[in-house]
């Protein structure tokens, strides 16, 4: 299967060159996605149809953390698709590596809807004790998950060799490691100041904003290397065709 996909005639590439050898459906794939969705089912899970309009006001008001929640998860999700579309291996290590990041997701779901529930103010006033805990627990929980993201790419540079990959694919590699590494790191940089200054633990959430402007720079990043790759061919064709 591998090799059908390394030297199809009709290969499929990302927006930034990277080949995509996982555009297939297997196995891995069904069981992980089962497992997503198994993980928003348990953002919902505690919901009950309500018996008057008083209940009905409180599940409505409950739809906005819910909905910031799914959006989380759901970038997640795109994440993990990316990292299997991309380098579409089957390994041991992907495999296990997979399996330890879905076990992470599945606890991350509660830390993650309580937190949320608790900015929206739907799960009353939490101690400043309980507060850092529950924001320890979701810091903790994303840093790992982002990590475990970046040991899977590690994961597919370590078999470049067997996957063919082209001196583009292998900088775009080494930036992907970095990209999800830096962002795991944010997690801990919150988790840090949640421990040390626990009055201040909802507050050290906002350094979370830092993930758009590193995730900016990630791309910019890879569109200049893609260009400065296509540069250095358009230069090597150039002398070829006169």
């Amino acid at each position: 299967m591998l090799r059908t996909l390394l030297h199809d005639d009709h290969e499929h590439y990302d927006s930034d060159g990277f080949r995509l050898r996982g555009l297939g459906f297997s196995r891995l794939d069904g069981f992980s996605d089962v497992v997503f969705g198994f993980a928003l089912t348990l953002l919902v899970v505690s919901l009950e149809v309500p018996r008057d309009f008083g209940e009905l006001h409180h599940l409505l008001a409950g739809f906005v953390p819910f909905g910031v929640s799914f959006l989380l998860l759901m970038l997640v999700w795109f994440g993990h698709f990316n990292i299997f579309r991309r380098l579409g291996t089957h390994d041991a290590g992907t495999l296990w590596l997979n399996g330890m990041l879905l076990f992470v997701i599945l606890f991350y779901v509660y830390p993650l809807k309580f937190l949320f529930l608790s900015a929206f103010g739907q799960s009353g006033q939490l101690e400043i004790g309980k507060m850092q805990e529950l924001v320890v627990l979701y810091a903790g929980g994303f840093a790992t998950i982002y990590y475990l993201f970046a040991a899977l790419y590690a994961n597919g540079y370590r078999q470049r060799e067997a996957l063919q990959f082209t001196p583009l694919e292998r900088g775009l590699t080494r930036n992907f490691i970095l990209e999800e590494s830096g962002t795991a790191t944010i997690g801990v940089l919150v988790c840090i100041v949640a421990v040390t200054m626990p009055g201040r633990a909802a507050t050290a959430c906002l350094l979370f904003l830092l993930i758009a402007p590193w995730k900016s720079y990630m791309g910019y990043r890879c569109g200049h290397l893609k260009r400065s790759m296509d540069a250095q061919a358009d230069a090597i064709q150039q002398p070829q065709t006169e």
